[in-house]
């Protein structure tokens, strides 16, 4: 993990909130750091084999939605997971995101639906979680057409992406359609409260610290009240789908995150947690350079899985 933080150092990026959302999203990112160890190794830097990605796009409510299909190797129809990016709702990709989609799909054997929601400041809340949900209702309606089951879907995300993957639950469960069969929340945004334990702690870690936090809310522009910016104010949650939970431990997200876990558990939902010491926000997905983060990708690929075989 310090070999990618150094790494993210040595690639000379500057502070994120101090720069325009054009600016933040031309600085490297954990993703180009994890590369420069690879290639400081001596290792390959090309994706693993074993999934093919299709790019699509759909129709969605603020325009045309970018997708990328990963399908592992093998017979169908399987699975499916739609999978929201992080990214503060800001910056980022799924091309930055490329790995986690990619590894889930390998891991669990499924198909990971990887979606470019529109993102802030240009499209301000409620844009992300309505996009996110338009490319739920897509994969339920079509996954027949990209050999996936449509009786068998779950979402998830990290960070930004894992908020979203719990609000396109809770909008499932308000308007009564199909609910998602598990979440997968790794270190999701669900409050906006920045005086939390973890928060104080981890104020000034990296990647991820408060002030880039303040910054990330500033642009999304979300209605501080409403449970679909910030699920840890909704009223209720239950009758939301069973929840795998992942954290960090340096990471300011860490409270919140088990928080909702335990606050969803209250609800009645079942929850899986874990959090795994010595790692930052963003390690998911690192998983060919840090040993636990390839722990915490098989830790959600076995929910998944069993969460599938389940139904």
């Amino acid at each position: 993990m310090q070999k990618v933080l150094d790494a993210l150092a040595s690639l000379g990026g500057k502070p994120i909130e101090t720069l325009s959302p054009e600016e933040a999203r031309k600085q490297p990112t954990p993703a180009d750091a994890v590369k420069k160890v690879l290639t400081d190794m001596g290792k390959s830097t090309a994706p693993e084999p074993g999934v093919t990605v299709k790019d699509m796009t759909i129709k969605g409510p603020n325009g045309d939605i970018p997708i990328h299909v990963y399908t592992p190797d093998g017979a169908g129809p399987f699975p499916v997971m739609v999978y929201y990016h992080g990214g503060g709702f800001v910056i980022a990709d799924t091309k930055t995101y490329d790995a986690s989609p990619r590894a889930l799909a390998k891991m669990s054997k499924a198909i990971m639906v990887s979606v470019d929601y529109h993102r802030a400041p240009e499209n301000k809340f409620p844009a992300a979680p309505n996009d996110a949900y338009a490319a739920y209702e897509w994969t339920l309606a079509h996954a027949g057409e990209i050999n996936g089951d449509p009786k068998r879907v779950a979402v998830g995300g990290e960070s930004a992406g894992g908020n979203l993957a719990t609000v396109v639950s809770m909008m499932a469960r308000d308007k009564k359609a199909q609910l998602p069969i598990m979440q997968l929340l790794v270190y999701p945004v669900v409050s906006d409260d920045m005086s939390t334990p973890s928060y104080v702690q981890n104020a000034d870690a990296k990647p991820l610290n408060k002030p880039m936090m303040a910054w990330f809310f500033k642009h999304y522009g979300a209605d501080p009240t409403s449970p679909y910016a910030l699920p840890l104010k909704a009223p209720s949650l239950a009758g939301l789908p069973p929840a795998t939970v992942i954290a960090a431990e340096i990471d300011p997200l860490l409270s919140e995150g088990k928080a909702y876990a335990d606050r969803l558990k209250k609800e009645g939902v079942a929850v899986s947690y874990k959090e795994y010491k010595g790692v930052a926000h963003e390690f998911f997905g690192m998983g060919a350079v840090v040993p636990r983060a390839k722990e915490a990708e098989q830790f959600a690929a076995d929910a998944l899985s069993k969460a599938f075989k389940s139904k």
